[in-house]
């Protein structure tokens, strides 16, 4: 018998997967740190024979090559890819065995043009499952247009074609194995579900109930922005991703600490947003540990600017320093855990409110017209917006400081209040007045504040 055990990395929406009979063990899409896969072989008792890669991934720098040297695996990669490293390339049709395990390839383009899906098959039983990497997602699929907008047409029609491909050729009731759809921006809409069958999706899923003309039309209308750093990954990955060194650095002195915010380096505070409103060191950013930190600091951190990480313990230091190997930022430039306090004990600490959306109610019926700054992405706003709110999208923010208006308070709220609190933080370093509103936005429906969404982003 066959076990599939997925390793889950919640930060990027990303699922990887170890498949042992019990002696030997395949790895299929590992994480950079290559250490939890390891880890997890060790747990089982058993040896790396194979990793295999479903495609050259966007939304994350590969543990492939790394593991493949570390154990004297097999690296499978597509034969199509254009790499820079000894791999064992792989072609529609291949079978590869290991022990009672066969991976069978099948060449699913749509995500990308070189995608492989990998049938696993056991030497007794027969099929027991098919990983599909970024091509059939629990209910969506990856999204086409990663390549540029004259290729994603094209690559949507290829997704809809690998899509049927596999529900015609494995049995209905093949489990589905994806490493993409669990919050990635790498999937068209996101999964629903954590596990599910051929046959499952081929009764709910769009993909394979629309017509191709249907599910292409309504794929490339629904596309929305995806974090800037996807543009790094693909051609770091093809160049061969190396060891990471997951040690922390020594801890940084408040002299240095005040060096870096003055020179206008990124130093971000990694603590929950409602510590940061209270107290922060002034010129520093929050992207709380609790949130989507991984996603959308890579998503607008100037790409090669040196980043500090200021923890409440060093164990969160930690974690986010894992967490960004994962996208490529390998060391951070200068690390410290504590307080604000303790970072700058000769300095007075900046702060701004903190108040949810029946605080800003009430300032709009005693007649205010407060400046209220949304910073949910468009495909969001279009769903429900506040009355007469500026709309500058999260990742956009950054470029368009000076479009936010200047000489009274800014109200910045999103969905729950994440997004709203990086915002605060960028506003508050370019030294605006702001106001965060840390709510969900079902308040505001409640309290009657969202009018319908609208199409423009102004």
């Amino acid at each position: 018998m066959i076990e599939i055990v997925p390793l889950d990395t919640p930060s990027l929406g990303d699922r990887s997967y170890l498949a042992t009979d019990g002696e030997v063990a395949v790895v299929v899409d590992p994480q950079r740190d290559v250490d939890r896969v390891l880890e997890l072989a060790g747990s089982h008792g058993v040896r790396i024979t194979t990793v295999a890669e479903t495609h050259v991934h966007n939304d994350y720098l590969s543990g492939g090559l790394v593991l493949a040297r570390r154990v004297g695996a097999r690296y499978l990669v597509s034969a199509e890819d254009d790499v820079a490293f000894e791999r064992t390339p792989v072609r529609d049709g291949d079978v590869v065995e290991s022990g009672r395990i066969r991976l069978r390839v099948l060449h699913t383009p749509g995500h990308t043009f070189t995608h492989l899906s990998y049938a696993l098959e056991d030497a007794d039983d027969g099929v027991v499952g098919v990983f599909t990497g970024g091509s059939l997602l629990f209910g969506t699929t990856g999204r086409p247009d990663l390549f540029g907008d004259r290729h994603t047409v094209g690559l949507a029609r290829r997704q809809y074609a690998s899509a049927h491909r596999l529900v015609a050729e494995l049995p209905a009731g093949t489990p589905l194995f994806p490493t993409h759809g669990f919050g990635s921006f790498c999937s068209v809409t996101p999964a629903s579900g954590t596990s599910s069958t051929l046959g499952r999706e081929a009764a709910r899923n769009p993909v394979l109930t629309r017509d191709e003309e249907t599910y292409v039309a309504e794929l490339v209308a629904g596309l929305g922005a995806y974090p800037a750093y996807y543009a790094h990954m693909a051609p770091l990955n093809a160049a061969g991703p190396g060891p990471v060194d997951l040690t922390l650095p020594e801890p940084a002195e408040p002299e240095e600490l005040r060096r870096r915010i003055d020179a206008g380096e990124w130093v971000v505070d990694l603590r929950q947003r409602r510590l940061f409103a209270a107290g922060h060191l002034p010129g520093t950013l929050n992207f709380g540990l609790d949130g989507t930190f991984l996603t959308h600091l890579g998503w607008l951190l100037p790409w090669g600017t040196p980043v500090t990480l200021l923890g409440r313990t060093a164990e969160d230091v930690a974690t986010a320093q894992r967490e960004l190997t994962r996208i490529g930022i390998d060391r951070p430039a200068a690390v410290a855990a504590g307080t604000p306090e303790r970072w700058g004990p000769d300095q007075a600490l900046a702060s701004f409110p903190r108040v949810g959306f029946a605080d800003l109610a009430r300032v709009i019926e005693a007649g205010g017209a407060p400046a209220i700054l949304d910073v949910r992405r468009a495909e969001e706003r279009r769903a429900a917006v506040l009355e007469g709110s500026l709309h500058l999208p999260l990742h956009e923010l950054p470029g368009r400081l000076d479009e936010v208006p200047a000489g009274r308070p800014v109200w910045v709220h999103c969905a729950v209040g994440y997004r709203a609190a990086i915002a605060a933080s960028l506003l508050d370093r370019a030294g605006r007045d702001v106001v965060l509103v840390d709510d969900d936005l079902h308040r505001a429906r409640q309290l009657g504040l969202l009018a319908g969404g609208i199409r423009t982003a102004a």
